[in-house]
């Protein structure tokens, strides 16, 4: 539907775009019938004269007279259409004189046909209407070709691909093609000729043009190429802003969903019943220290995921304070047989990151993976080149346990949403990395 209204807009900004290039047109009829009233300060000769007309190519012409060959009388074009002289006629025909007030005229100006008497030996009547199409029809010829015409070429520049790439390279493609088709189709462009004692449409390319005749055509169609090129930059900004408050949206709704599942993923019923366990199993190998212990990494565990389950960054010397408490939560539960070799650099842990980041993969490490006596599970954790890598070797377990992908989806977004950058993740037969950018604190 949307598209559809686009359409709909682009034809009427092209129909209006026509009317505006024509409207020069519509008013040369009426300056044309009002150049043809005779001028109350010519006067008329009682002498006819007879002669031969000699037309030119522009359809104006010359009468040369039967009494003095050097002498000619000029014929406008209007005359020849009205009367639908042809190049050869003997006419008898009376001329103006030239008043000397009228500026119009200067000295030594060649005389003006005032009015056809007879035409090859018959007399023609000065009332006779010239065969023309109707003014309604080349109206309507004008406008409906022109307004195709300028709708072709915005179309040409606003159509966007469904992969939605549209850079300015490729406007700059387009455009080179909107000239090319301007060029050509000013070929059929329809005009008034004057053919055969009759004038008719017919395309630029089959009617004897003059050089006006081409300056009008090139003028309009400059004119409006140039109008529907801003028309259609202009629209394609417009169109390129409302993408962007729409995207825009689409990813603060984003974001505040991505928390929401972060969230729920973080406080796992799963996790919470398993530390329970944990916990009451150190109550009752009666192992006091221990369990205090637990319950005050379970308890710093928990109030980290809640307070910063909100927050954007997080310093790397916090985050890596959390995993020291979520660590050793998973170590009680599986004594001697998991392991994390944490390697950080102290310059780095002012760098930031979001935060939770290293939550899910090491849950996810601990959930995919076999943890045995014989085959403990090894979970490092180092800085390369400004990047967190968390990697660990594939154990995998008998029973698969179902995964929802939500957890490694949502560190992806997160990332996008808050640092700009994607996460890498470098999954081999027999290891699974996932490779974090750090940012460098300005301060540094």
């Amino acid at each position: 539907m949307k598209k559809k209204s686009n359409i709909i807009l682009h034809a009427l900004i092209a129909v209006v775009l026509s009317l505006v290039v024509n409207f020069s047109y519509l008013l040369t009829p009426i300056i044309t019938e009002q150049g043809a009233k005779p001028r109350e300060e010519l006067s008329l000769d009682a002498e006819h004269t007879s002669g031969v007309l000699y037309l030119d190519r522009d359809l104006h012409g010359y009468i040369v007279c039967d009494c003095d060959k050097r002498d000619s009388t000029y014929v406008t074009a209007w005359q020849v259409q009205r009367h639908r002289l042809q190049e050869g006629d003997r006419l008898i025909f009376s001329t103006r004189t030239v008043d000397e007030r009228n500026a119009e005229f200067s000295e030594g100006a060649h005389p003006r046909l005032d009015r056809v008497y007879m035409r090859n030996g018959e007399e023609l009547d000065i009332d006779t209407v010239y065969d023309r199409p109707s003014r309604t029809m080349e109206f309507i010829w004008q406008i409906v070709y022109y307004a195709l015409v300028s709708l072709a070429i915005i179309l040409i520049l606003v159509w966007i691909p469904k992969s939605g790439n549209y850079t300015n390279w490729a406007f700059m493609r387009r455009l080179f093609i909107a000239v090319l088709l301007s060029l050509a189709l000013t070929y059929i462009a329809p005009i008034v000729s004057f053919k055969d004692g009759a004038m008719r449409i017919v395309s630029f390319f089959q009617a004897d043009a003059h050089t006006s005749t081409y300056y009008i055509v090139l003028t309009k169609y400059l004119f409006m190429l140039v109008v529907s090129i801003l028309y259609a930059r202009i629209y394609l900004l417009l169109r390129q802003r409302q993408v962007m408050e729409v995207e825009n949206e689409r990813l603060k709704n984003e974001n505040l969903s991505t928390r929401y599942n972060m969230l729920m993923g973080q406080i796992n019923p799963h996790f919470f019943f398993n530390s329970l366990n944990s916990l009451a199993m150190l109550v009752r190998e009666g192992d006091q220290s221990r369990a205090l212990e637990y319950i005050d990494q379970l308890s710093y565990t928990f109030r980290y995921i809640i307070q910063n389950g909100q927050t954007s960054n997080t310093t790397l010397k916090d985050e890596m304070a959390f995993v020291d408490a979520y660590a050793y939560l998973f170590k009680i539960r599986y004594a001697d047989k998991l392991f994390f070799d944490i390697s950080i650099p102290e310059e780095y842990l002012a760098w930031t990151l979001p935060a939770l980041s290293l939550q899910p993969l090491i849950g996810n490490a601990v959930k995919h993976n076999s943890i045995t006596t014989k085959n403990p599970l090894h979970i490092y954790i180092r800085v390369e080149d400004d990047v967190l890598v968390v990697e660990n070797k594939k154990q995998p377990k008998l029973d698969v346990e179902p995964s929802t992908g939500i957890g490694l989806s949502n560190l992806n977004s997160r990332w996008q949403i808050i640092v700009g950058q994607e996460i890498e993740i470098i999954d081999t037969a027999d290891s699974f990395q996932v490779r974090l950018p750090l940012t460098k604190p300005k301060s540094l």
